[in-house]
């Protein structure tokens, strides 16, 4: 078989008709045809960038060439074969003559069955690949200068929004009638606590169609689309489109860039890289939703045994340990019965590192709506006094929080050195045989599990200090949600995260009594803790 190839990125569109796949095709047909070469067949790479060797056209060829089935391989000249200096030559120098295939760039008067006029190959490949990258560099230079003038960057409308046809710019963007009621309502399924796989589910059981589908019934744009999966939701998009800031009326360019011009793996870049435009467009969602959906992606949701999560779960704590709660139910259990326990010391039961901090969901429902329906009240009713006492206390209490966390994180870290020190003497004792071989097994399991539950905490601790410290009162957000909200009458899971940050639970006066006054302290978003003591007796 004698195969043509031709090859064409997007880049090579700028040059003109010269390097058209057209132009191309009819210079190899007639060297072929002049030559007397047999069996021609012609394989195209359309739109497909040289320094990679991953294009289907030339897969296809390649896999013909090791099956032994081609004889002659024909290009215009070596760029199109690739851009690519090591590859090209690996495939002119090694692969082509291992296979017994004669190579051809005619413009470049390469021939490999004529070894005398090949010598400046190597050179011509070099210069080939310096295009390459120095096109790169300018694409880069220009995406970047786009990119620092706040316009899109990517053709694609985001789900949600249509292009503005009186602005003929692709940066300016419309609400889409059509579809941005199914982000209001994927954000709203999110700050209810479902996740993103459960999410799609949803939508797909509420047949409404995925994005490409849309996209392709609307725009005529197929792409890679199932088309027999109209309604075939994935977790991934419906991740996406949580954490795309475009529907908070912003424009994010920059987020993220490909390692190189050889190496076209997708990484994301540093905040501080990124370019950030705010209010560029209107908003799909508010920045009340945002902030909520934040909260329950940044908080793992652990399902029971029985597949179900509690609407607390992710914002319950252990007032000792700082841990998060377990939710916990049983079968047999009935639903007053279900509640939460420290996971620290479900973790360790029986070792005492820390108490149970018991606390009934069906308690903490009673508590939290009647602490929420308190402060909107008092927010309503006394307005002034309200705002002042929230401003006089927000100082304090954030500056005890923030020394209390400061001092917990300080702890942790000195005890991780000390743990790595004793690790270092416990592993001397041992080869001095201070201490026997089971001695040293049942010391070092010890600290190793402290030392890994340690290091644990520390991630949780840094983000905390790190709110605490960007952290400032916003008294009218709370206001603003209390003139929405007259008299809340059920404890929903959106309601929960709109109002609440975290809940922390105290042990019992009495340790496993059922009876003895228990202390719940009740985080509000943007307030804070309102008491600065607040004692609960519950049954």
């Amino acid at each position: 078989m004698t195969a043509l190839y031709c090859r064409l990125s997007k880049d090579d569109l700028n040059v003109g008709d010269s390097d058209s796949i057209v132009h191309q095709r009819a210079i190899l047909e007639k060297y072929a045809e002049d030559n007397c070469f047999p069996n021609v067949r012609v394989f195209i790479d359309d739109g497909y960038s040289g320094v990679s060797f991953e294009r289907p056209g030339f897969q296809e060829m390649y896999k013909l060439i090791e099956a032994g089935k081609v004889g002659i391989v024909i290009t215009k000249d070596l760029s199109r074969l690739g851009r690519n200096y090591i590859e090209v030559g690996n495939f002119t120098e090694f692969v082509f003559p291992r296979y017994g295939v004669r190579y051809i760039a005619i413009n470049d008067n390469y021939d490999s069955l004529f070894s005398d006029n090949n010598e400046l190959a190597p050179f011509k490949n070099l210069f080939n690949e310096w295009y390459a990258r120095d096109t790169s560099k300018k694409i880069r230079s220009v995406f970047k200068a786009k990119a620092e003038r706040g316009e899109r960057l990517n053709d694609r409308i985001p789900y949600g929004y249509r292009p503005d046809p009186a602005s003929g710019k692709k940066y300016s963007l419309l609400v889409n009638e059509e579809t941005a009621p199914v982000v209001k309502l994927i954000y709203n399924l999110c700050a209810e606590g479902n996740g993103p796989n459960a999410i799609a589910a949803i939508l797909k059981e509420k047949e409404i169609y995925k994005p490409s589908m849309y996209r392709y019934l609307h725009d005529g744009f197929l792409g890679k689309t199932d088309i027999n999966d109209p309604y075939g939701w994935n977790g991934k998009t419906v991740g996406n489109i949580l954490d795309n800031e475009v529907y908070l009326g912003h424009t994010v360019m920059w987020k993220s860039s490909v390692v190189s011009f050889k190496d076209k793996r997708v990484v994301a870049r540093p905040k501080e890289e990124q370019y950030r435009f705010e209010n560029t467009h209107e908003p799909i969602i508010s920045k009340e939703t945002w902030d909520i959906v934040r909260e329950v992606r940044g908080g793992k949701r652990r399902k029971t045994s029985m597949g179900e999560v509690s609407k607390f779960s992710g914002l319950v704590y252990c007032a000792d340990c700082g841990c998060k709660h377990y939710f916990v139910r049983k079968r047999a259990w009935k639903p007053e019965n279900f509640g939460f326990i420290c996971s620290r010391y479900r973790k360790h039961l029986g070792e005492e590192i820390c108490t149970p901090h018991k606390i009934r969901e069906s308690v903490l429902d009673v508590i939290v709506l009647e602490e929420i329906n308190k402060a909107l009240y008092y927010a309503r009713n006394n307005t002034k006094e309200f705002v002042d006492y929230i401003s006089r206390k927000s100082s304090s209490q954030a500056r005890r929080e923030l020394n209390a966390k400061t001092s917990e994180l300080a702890k942790a870290e000195k005890r991780i050195k000390e743990l790595k020190s004793l690790f270092k003497r416990l592993y001397e004792d041992n080869v001095l045989g201070r201490i026997s071989d089971e001695q040293y097994r049942m010391l070092s399991a010890d600290y190793n599990d402290e030392q890994k539950e340690l290091e644990s905490k520390l991630p949780e601790l840094n983000k905390e200090i790190a709110a605490l410290n960007s952290e400032c009162t916003n008294v009218q957000h709370f206001m603003d949600l209390a003139k929405k909200y007259v008299c809340i009458t059920e404890l929903t899971p959106e309601i929960l995260r709109t109002f609440i940050s975290k809940i922390v639970v105290h042990e019992r006066a009495v340790k496993h009594s059922k009876t003895a006054p228990q202390q719940i302290d009740i985080y509000f978003r943007y307030i804070g803790n309102l008491a600065e003591q607040k004692n609960e007796e519950v049954a």
